[in-house]
């Protein structure tokens, strides 16, 4: 992975196996099919300790990751956690890995700034690795949002 001079990563979680679960997985997906270069994509599966090392590289770290809250399905927002318990209540079947990940970065004192791009699930998850349609047509709204921070981050 080469770094880029703006030090941006976006790490997409999720399990692709789990339907809408591995919507972060998708999103990272399409930035990658259309050539984005804005930042380092990253698929960062179901998240996990393995993590640690790359996101410590990196001053920003945009994660997209599905989100089991009282948002409408496909409901994409912005949230800038610093400790686990800025995140949603859930955040998929992977939550804790991910918000122990983060904290551990955040205690061996290399935490980047991060921004969690939010796309809003049903809690269940069928087996399979198709999107339902409101997750789908989120898509490009997310695509759009890391796009924005992004750009907002360099414009810094």
């Amino acid at each position: 992975m080469t770094q880029l001079q703006n030090n941006v990563l976006v790490l997409g979680i999720g399990n692709i196996l789990l339907n809408d679960e591995g919507v972060g997985i998708h999103v990272v997906s399409a930035l990658e099919k259309e050539g984005y270069a804005g930042a380092d994509l990253m698929d960062g599966g179901t998240g996990g300790f393995h993590l640690l090392g790359f996101i410590q590289s990196f001053k920003t770290v945009i994660i997209i990751d599905a989100s089991l809250d009282q948002f409408p399905v496909g409901h994409v927002r912005v949230l800038y956690p610093k400790y686990a318990k800025d995140f949603p209540v859930q955040l998929s079947a992977h939550e804790v890995g991910l918000k122990d990940l983060l904290d551990s970065a955040f205690l061996l004192g290399n935490m980047p700034k991060i921004h969690l791009v939010a796309i809003s699930i049903k809690d269940f998850q069928d087996m399979g690795m198709e999107l339902t349609p409101a997750v789908e047509a989120a898509i490009p709204e997310a695509v759009k949002t890391v796009k924005n921070l992004v750009e907002s981050l360099q414009n810094q």
